[in-house]
């Protein structure tokens, strides 16, 4: 189905009528989001400079498109839209192409270096419910609980940015205004992760809090749904593994040539099959694909890493397949048998 175009006639301003623009659906299922997502983010952050058309309808161009679908994504890799709303597309393209690099050099505080995840609780209750040691102990890592706080504004007041990991509130009813309330009673902790345990909120304030990153957790909810989201954010929080170094020792030099084991796959032996020939034509087969894993063109580090593990695991199997061929010689009187 091709997009959705408004004609150009519609638009006011100088653009060249050629330009292609598209409404506000259209845009949504393009990116795969809601639409009421993406009307959230320009009511909110103003994300794009589209214009409107005759009837009062948002118009995207090409470029909008573009920036709004690098925010998506950066969103989907843990960004917070509120850090990303206003740099421009060169800036989130470097944002993009350092992702990596900025999870690894992210400043990391002395007790989150112990690898102890600090969260922040508001509600009394909320905070008993998650002091239970079997609770902490599914979790795999250390929790420490900052709290609880009976309300926003009072861990606001007590707590910084950089002491904090994540905040879980108790909310029993989210009205229309409760965001901007919570923004502004604790300013210093926008942005940080959040889960809210709430009684009652319409779809529509829904909709805004989940646009936003926040996590929804209708109670009543049991122990173990607050455990996935921590697990969760633990997840997005850990360092990325680096590859294993290979090869981790040189590979044993081969004990029987090519020609060796054309011989020996040639003998008649006392043995009732053919298992003899089969491992020495193994033998062959694992020391040119050991060769051909050594010559291999490397494209980037990663090929580089891929072929030098191929290579060290096919010369340990060809060595163990050595020791096999050593056996049935010895079977056969070709060598002598070792003390």
């Amino acid at each position: 189905m091709s997009p959705e175009k408004a004609p150009p006639a519609s638009v006011a301003g100088d653009r060249p009528a050629t330009e292609s623009l598209r409404r506000t659906g259209a845009v949504a299922r393009m990116l795969r989001m809601p639409v009421a997502t993406l009307r959230v983010w320009e009511r909110r952050y103003a994300l794009t400079q589209g214009k409107l058309s005759a009837s009062g309808q948002r118009l995207y161009s090409e470029a909008d498109v573009r920036r709004l679908a690098l925010i998506r994504q950066l969103t989907e890799l843990g960004h917070a839209i509120g850090s990303l709303a206003g740099l421009d597309m060169e800036q989130l393209q470097q944002v993009a192409a350092t992702h990596a690099e900025l999870h690894a050099a992210r400043p990391t505080p002395p007790q989150a270096a112990q690898g102890q995840w600090r969260l922040a609780v508001v509600g009394t209750s909320l905070a008993q419910r998650l002091d239970k040691p079997g609770l902490l102990q599914r979790l795999g890592r250390p929790l420490q609980l900052l709290g609880p706080f009976e309300t926003i504004e009072q861990a606001g007041l007590a707590l910084k940015r950089d002491e904090v990991d994540a905040l879980l509130l108790h909310e029993p009813q989210l009205h229309a205004g409760w965001l901007g309330a919570l923004e502004s009673a604790a300013p210093g902790l926008s942005g940080l992760p959040m889960a809210v345990l709430y009684g009652f909120a319409s779809e529509a304030v829904c909709e805004t809090l989940a646009a936003v990153g926040i996590s929804l957790l209708r109670a009543p909810q049991p122990d173990v749904v607050i455990l996935q989201w921590l697990r969760g954010l633990l997840a997005l929080s850990a360092p990325p593994r680096s590859a294993p170094a290979w090869p981790p020792q040189a590979p044993a030099p081969r004990r029987w040539s090519d020609q060796e084991l054309i011989a020996f796959a040639n003998r008649s032996t006392t043995v009732a099959c053919e298992c003899p020939r089969h491992v020495a034509e193994l033998l062959m087969q694992l020391s040119q694909f050991e060769r051909y894993s050594a010559q291999c063109a490397n494209r980037n580090e990663a090929d580089a890493q891929l072929h030098q593990f191929l290579q060290q695991l096919t010369a340990e199997s060809r060595h163990r397949f050595e020791t096999a061929l050593s056996r049935i010689a010895q079977h056969e009187g070709l060598i002598a048998e070792q003390p």
